[in-house]
Order: C-alpha cells, then sequence, then structure tokens
C-alpha cells in the first residue's frame, strides 16, 4: 500500500490537485491509448492524499467541503477523466461509512484511507433489474460470514486494496442490503479487467468474483439503510459524477482553444486570416463559456447545499440537495457531451488524426454519462418543483 500525505485544509487539496493535474495530462491520451495505467501514476495520485480529503476531522482528516471535493474531481478529470473516476466509489464509501458504521469501523477504514488505501466497488450486477442483488452473505458455523457472488461494472476494484461488496443476507426473516469490506488479495476474490467501453479506458470497470470468500462481522456496515431514512449518501456520489463530467468538459474547451489557435484553417467564407478570427468560431467559443461557467456554478451551489444537508440531515433538506445535485448533472452532462463533440467540429480535420487522441473527451463523457440516465434527472427536478414530491432516497439521484 502506498504512504499518503495527509491533507490538513480545502486550500491544500486544492493546491495538491493542480499540481497533480499538471502530471497526469502529460500522458493522458497515450494511457487512453494502450488502456493502460501505469503503476506509477496510479501510486503518485495515491501518494497525493486527495484520496483522503473527505475523512472527518474527529479521525484525523481534512474534512474539506463538498463544494472543494467536487472541483479536486473536476480538476483531475480535466486532465484524465479515467483517473478521475477511481475515487469516486471511494469517496461514496466513506460517506457510507460515516452515515452508518461503527465507531470502531470509522477509526479502522478512515485510518487506511489516511494512509494510502484505495476502496474500489462491487456494487453493480448484470443481467438484472437495479438494486436486485444475487451476491449473498450467508452465516458460516464458526463465526463470521460467506460471500459468493459475480459483480460488474467494478471500478477501481483491480487497484483496491479493500473491494465494497453490496450483497444481500437475512435479517429477521427478510433480505437487507449491506456493504461488505472486503480485502482484495482475500481468498476467494477474483478481479478481471475485461471492461472493454470505448470510453473511460482505465477504469477497469469489469467483473469481479466472489466464491467462497471469508468475511468478518466488523467488515459489514449497512448499505440499504442509508437510503430508509434522510443521509447525503445518494447526493454526495452523484455530485462527483457531475464533477467528473464538469472536468470532461473543461479539458475538451482548453484543448479546442488550442486546436483552433494553432492548427485550424479559416473557412473561406469568413474572410478572415486566423480559425480564431471566425466570427462563427468565435460564437460558438462563447456559447461553451457561458454553459461551461453555468455548470460550475450549479455544482457550487449543490456543493454549499450539500455541506448543509449533511448538517443537518432531515427528508427536506436530503431532498433539496438531491435535487440541487441533479440540475448539475443535468448540465454537465449536456455541456461535457457537447464540449467533446464541438473540439473535434471548431478543431476541423487536423483534430481527427488518432495519435493526438482528442476524440477520447467525447467518447469519455459519452461512456461516463451513461451512468444513470439524465432523463430521470429531468423527471425527479420537475416532479420536486411541479407537483411538491420529494425524489427517491438511493444511490442514484
Amino acid at each position: 500500500m502506498d504512504v499518503a500525505d495527509v491533507i490538513g485544509s480545502d486550500a491544500e487539496a486544492l493546491a495538491v490537485a493542480h499540481r497533480l493535474a499538471s502530471r497526469l495530462a502529460a500522458g493522458a491520451a497515450q494511457r487512453d491509448r494502450e488502456r493502460v495505467l501505469p503503476p506509477e501514476e496510479l501510486a503518485a495520485f495515491s501518494a497525493s492524499g486527495l484520496w483522503g480529503i473527505s475523512v472527518p476531522r474527529a479521525y484525523g482528516g481534512a474534512q474539506v467541503s463538498n463544494v472543494t471535493l467536487a472541483e479536486v474531481t473536476a480538476i483531475i478529470a480535466a486532465a484524465d477523466s479515467a483517473l478521475a473516476q477511481l475515487p469516486q466509489n471511494h469517496f461514496y464509501v466513506l460517506e457510507l461509512l460515516r452515515v452508518g458504521g461503527t465507531p470502531a469501523q470509522q477509526r479502522q477504514f478512515y485510518g487506511l484511507a489516511l494512509r494510502g488505501a484505495r476502496f474500489g466497488n462491487a456494487l453493480s450486477e448484470t443481467g438484472r433489474r437495479d438494486y436486485q442483488r444475487q451476491t449473498r452473505l450467508v452465516p458460516l458455523p464458526g463465526g463470521g460470514w460467506q460471500l459468493d457472488g459475480q459483480k460488474f461494472y467494478c471500478t477501481g476494484a483491480i487497484h483496491a486494496q479493500w473491494i465494497p461488496v453490496w450483497a444481500a443476507r437475512e435479517e429477521r426473516g427478510r433480505d437487507v442490503g449491506v456493504l461488505a469490506f472486503v480485502p482484495r488479495d482475500q481468498p476467494g476474490v477474483t478481479v478481471v479487467d475485461d471492461w472493454d467501453g470505448f470510453g473511460q479506458r482505465i477504469t477497469s470497470s469489469g467483473s469481479a468474483r466472489f466464491e467462497r470468500v471469508h468475511v468478518h462481522d466488523e467488515w459489514i456496515i449497512p448499505f440499504q439503510a442509508a437510503f430508509d431514512r434522510p443521509t447525503t449518501a445518494g447526493p454526495l456520489a452523484q455530485i462527483l459524477h457531475a464533477a467528473i463530467d464538469l472536468g470532461i468538459a473543461q479539458g475538451a474547451v482548453a484543448a479546442a482553444v488550442q486546436q483552433v489557435r494553432q492548427h485550424a484553417r479559416p473557412w473561406i467564407d469568413a474572410g478572415v486570416d486566423r480559425a480564431s478570427d471566425d466570427p462563427l468560431t468565435i460564437h460558438q467559443f462563447g456559447d461553451l463559456a457561458v454553459r461551461l461557467r453555468a455548470a460550475r456554478a450549479l455544482i457550487r451551489r449543490a456543493g454549499r447545499i450539500l455541506d448543509d444537508a449533511q448538517r443537518a440531515p432531515d427528508a427536506a433538506s436530503v431532498a433539496e440537495a438531491s435535487v440541487a445535485v441533479a440540475q448539475a448533472r443535468v448540465l454537465t452532462t449536456t455541456v461535457s457531451l457537447r464540449a467533446g463533440n464541438k473540439l473535434l467540429e471548431l478543431g476541423g480535420t487536423s483534430a481527427t488524426p488518432a495519435g493526438l487522441g482528442l476524440d477520447r473527451y467525447w467518447r469519455n463523457a459519452r461512456t461516463h454519462t451513461l451512468h444513470d440516465p439524465v432523463r430521470w434527472k429531468y423527471h425527479a427536478i420537475g416532479n420536486y418543483y411541479l407537483n411538491g414530491r420529494l425524489p427517491p432516497r438511493h444511490g442514484a439521484i
């Protein structure tokens, strides 16, 4: 396990993120093209201390605001959105630990996070309705539990020291969803890098199998219970997804500026010598700038509302946070796709050589924005404002 720095404040977290992003941006196109994450890049990310910035102060962390957490994520995503997605579930798990873990569990796993441990995820399963899990925990005669099941979309699991697994176990005659923290090297755990999506290529969002895996009692925290009552677990997970999309858009626009200034040719009817003086191109950049500014403002607003809800969670405050984050996700979805498309449109044919890898912004945006459908964000927002109905409580809103 890599030894990590411990970041002490929001300002330090942002400064570290900017320094790290400068390093990560240089090799982003090559990593995407080769579908390889060099160990030294991941080690640098872990050692930076950024994976521990949401740990509560009571346990030695910086407990940065959600505004800062989202901004850090966007900064990294602008450099390499696939790398930025790796800690998304890590931060989600730390929030689930905050709202549902015992003090002993919080001491253990927060301490691991501050020392550089990475938590992956094994939440999703293929071929079934969402939230119906076949992965199960059954009690063992000598104590503890046996875990069996298969998962997919296990982002970050292959690079993790611990894999939190969403599983069902029987409690009082009914199945209850829990989260089992499983060491990556525990006997019976197999993680396969079979992710072949055309975007977010180095997230290693492939499959994991758990066969007769022994799980200790102290490794299990509530999962379903985090949504049976009002908590901020769902909107926190979602604001990080919004921040990844914002970062993709920011990276695409920065690449488009460079491409148009240095390589693109003006259209013959524009009557100008440089593509950057083409009035229609200028208009398109103005449009992107407005959309980007609006998306960032919505994320910052959502982060402030989420901070308030964390301090005083109830049905109303958590619903307000979920809706605010959904609004941000709507705009970051559309602007990331638009920016990736406009980079190629305005950059022209000179933007299309495979060696440049400029298509990765659109591919990454299109892939990542499929995580949960934006059309249901509109529904939740509209139902809240039109009918006064609170959004459902789960990790996708």
